[in-house]
């Protein structure tokens, strides 16, 4: 849930989830329109349908050694979850981590996976970093450095990814139509797998 996502637009959602599918064994056995319907409103719904399919396969088959095998889950993922949930040393890179080692020239140990996360997220951050209030000015050879701005995601107001995501709440609270809908939009979430079109034209939830 917090991947491209607010920490406080998680949390509520996250303990409701949990309150509804405590177990992977739970929320294997909800259908996919279940949980597509409980995720509206965190966005990037394909996301939805690969926790699910991870549930099945942890219900099914335990969970592996290597957590890349799981639907959904990349390196940082697996790395997050082998240090928050297990306690291993490992660190999770993430944009703000890789620039906190990259400025600093020093390689961190998982114990500093949290700290250098909020670091690079409140100080050591890409544009204008607040070098007077880090605890590695002193030893920080890139002091100051400013990094170029990253290419930024389009706007969602008027974009397609909104076209999807209000056709989708359509069908997520009633079937409808395909000839009711956007049809482009309806073409490319049944393309993802969050919606099948009926024989008959009606489009619903998985």
């Amino acid at each position: 849930m917090l991947q491209q996502t607010q920490v406080d637009r998680v949390i509520p959602r996250y303990l409701e989830w949990l309150g509804r599918w405590p177990t992977a064994a739970a929320l294997a056995a909800a259908s996919p329109g279940e949980v597509i319907r409980a995720w509206q409103g965190l966005g990037y719904n394909r996301r939805a349908l690969a926790l699910h399919r991870a549930a099945q396969v942890i219900a099914r088959e335990g969970w592996p050694e290597d957590l890349t095998r799981l639907p959904g889950v990349g390196p940082y993922t697996a790395a997050a979850v082998r240090n928050f949930a297990r306690g291993e040393d490992i660190l999770p890179r993430d944009v703000n981590v890789d620039r906190v080692e990259r400025r600093t020239g020093h390689a961190f140990s998982g114990a500093a996976g949290q700290a250098l996360m909020d670091l690079g997220a409140t100080v050591c951050v890409a544009r204008i970093p607040r070098c007077g209030a880090c605890p590695l000015e002193d030893a920080c050879p890139s002091r100051g450095t400013r990094d170029e701005p990253q290419r930024k995601q389009g706007r969602f107001e008027g974009s397609f990814r909104q076209r999807r995501a209000d056709t989708l709440r359509v069908i997520a609270a009633a079937a409808a139509a395909r000839a009711d809908l956007d049809h482009e939009a309806v073409d490319a979430l049944a393309r993802d797998g969050l919606v099948v079109v009926g024989s008959d034209g009606t489009v619903s939830l998985p």
